[in-house]
């Protein structure tokens, strides 16, 4: 009987466990290790920061559900990994064995990286986590009884891009409704060497159209934005010129301000020699396996990716649902085969979809792969997005309850390229 045990109960750790149980049968061993008892559902964020969802509508409780499922849960944060020994060390100086090891962990989130930012200690807001979300919602409710500026975007070295722009048009929908808008004056600080870049080198007319939506709501941007340091009402950045020269400062005062940060490996995985990259990234080959260590295996945000393209202010590249979809997918179908003798051959697609949400629209992208050149290059906006979103978090968090291993993400892209075909005939 072998053991796989799957550290990190996120969009990729969850369907993970489900689907090797599913594919396994019960001749073998699941366990999820989670240093929380809940499943947050991270695209959800956004709303929860303004006030638009509370924190029970997007979590999942997950013990029940993986424990119908004969999937072991232990909550505990791991401290580190011995793989030399198939061994995880645990929080509370437990030890953990394993046959196989799928790591989900999601990433670290480098506010460090820029003095004086994120919410502990700094002077921004972030929407990474639930709980970030929550407090990002107590700062911005100060923030109405005394409204005044507000920076959003992304710091140097950021990777995921589209809840940044999510949260500026929600912040925007918010305060139109609250009547409160002409008193805000919003400014878009990214990473990215123009708007729509996203991280991807620009998904379609991702850039013009984005930048009319800015234009539209009245919302300011600087781009190429090599974010310095954070005080307090003031984030301060150099703006740099395409060939990376500093081309004018900038000295934002602000009253509210959600910047995400860069993210890096988690501490327990970059701390092993060979696992990760420079960074703490996992290291993989193009069947989702370490390039050291053989039975183990890595999905999701904390896989190496390299950048697209090289920019001026260092960029990374996003690790969108549908990609997390398809390499958890290919981990499950390889861990079989090596589980009865046969080699790896199994493969993640690497496309991206996305649905943001804009408050009462939104946009949609698809990228087919999502490493250019692309064989699809879609960008579309419209009412059908806002709602397709909520229909999506609905249905997520259903897949997260009943255990269901059906592919969320291709669904998604089968309709929207149904209504690329459609557009096109």
């Amino acid at each position: 009987m072998a053991h796989i045990v799957v550290v990190g109960a996120g969009i990729g750790g969850m369907p993970a466990a489900y689907e090797l149980r599913a594919k396994l049968g019960s001749g073998h061993r699941v366990t999820l290790v989670n240093a929380t008892d809940y499943f947050q559902f991270v695209p959800s964020n956004p709303w929860v920061a303004v006030g638009w969802r509370k924190r029970e509508d997007v979590i999942v409780h997950v013990r029940p559900h993986l424990e119908r499922k004969g999937i072991d849960f232990v909550v505990q944060r791991v401290t580190a990994l011995e793989p030399e020994n198939n061994r995880l060390l645990l929080a509370d100086g437990s030890m953990l064995d394993y046959d196989y090891l799928v790591l989900t962990t999601g990433p670290r989130l480098a506010f460090e990286e820029v003095p004086g930012a994120g919410p502990d200690g700094g002077y921004t807001q972030s929407i990474c986590t639930v709980d970030h979300a929550e407090r990002t919602l107590v700062a911005y409710e100060k923030f109405l009884a005394d409204p005044g500026a507000v920076v959003i975007g992304a710091m140097p070295g950021a990777s995921c891009f589209g809840p940044a722009y999510e949260f500026a048009f929600i912040v925007d929908a918010d305060l139109r409704r609250r009547k409160i808008r002409n008193k805000v004056p919003i400014t878009f600080v990214t990473s990215e060497p123009y708007i729509g870049h996203l991280g991807l080198g620009g998904v379609g007319d991702s850039k013009s159209m984005l930048e009319s939506e800015f234009r539209n709501r009245d919302i300011k941007w600087i781009t190429n934005a090599r974010t310095t340091r954070v005080e307090a009402g003031k984030l301060f950045t150099t703006e740099l010129d395409g060939m990376g020269n500093p081309l004018r400062e900038h000295e934002l005062a602000f009253r509210f301000s959600m910047m995400l940060p860069a993210f890096k490996g988690v501490d327990a995985v970059a701390a092993v020699e060979g696992l990760g990259n420079p960074r703490g990234f996992v290291l993989i080959d193009e069947h989702q396996r370490s390039k050291k260590y053989r039975n183990i295996f890595s999905a999701g945000v904390c896989v190496a990716i390299p950048p697209v393209e090289t920019t001026p202010v260092p960029t990374g590249a996003p690790k969108t649902g549908y990609m997390i979809e398809t390499m958890v997918s290919a981990i499950v179908e390889n861990i079989v085969a090596d589980i009865e003798g046969r080699a790896a051959t199994a493969k993640a697609t690497w496309n991206a979809i996305c649905l943001a949400d804009m408050g009462d629209t939104g946009a949609a992208f698809v990228a087919l792969p999502q490493i250019p050149p692309r064989n699809v290059n879609w960008f579309k906006k419209g009412k059908w997005v806002h709602m397709a979103k909520i229909a999506f978090e609905k249905y997520f968090l259903h897949k997260m309850k009943t255990g269901s291993t059906e592919p969320v993400y291709e669904k998604y892209v089968l309709k929207a390229l149904g209504i690329l075909r459609l557009e096109n005939d």
